[in-house]
């Protein structure tokens, strides 16, 4: 309950999310109308799309952003990573976070 409404609040608040790997899923859960990605691993896409949320493909180091809701998501380890692709997804993130703040 405490990570759903600070999520939520984030939203109301107009404040940033960034979400790594699994996360975007938990951000699906709790936002339902949301783009996220978390790669291409078919199964957890599908359940993305269950909730409510949007899933796009992507690849390493690429950043889905939804607008709407200021939530930045990357794969990392959801797709077969190295350390270098981590890094890559997590501040390609946060280059994209800085555009709107």
């Amino acid at each position: 309950p405490e990570v759903e409404q600070t999520v939520k609040q984030m939203v109301t608040l107009k404040k940033p999310i960034g979400a790594l790997c699994i996360s975007p899923a938990f951000i699906a859960k709790i936002l339902k109308d949301v783009n996220v990605t978390i790669g291409s691993d078919k199964g957890t896409a599908e359940a993305i799309e269950a909730m409510g949320a949007t899933h796009i493909e992507t690849s390493h180091g690429d950043v889905v952003f939804d607008e709407d809701k200021l939530v930045f998501t990357t794969p990392c380890y959801m797709l077969d990573a190295t350390i270098l692709d981590i890094d890559d997804g997590a501040n390609n993130v946060v280059k994209e976070m800085m555009k709107v703040l």
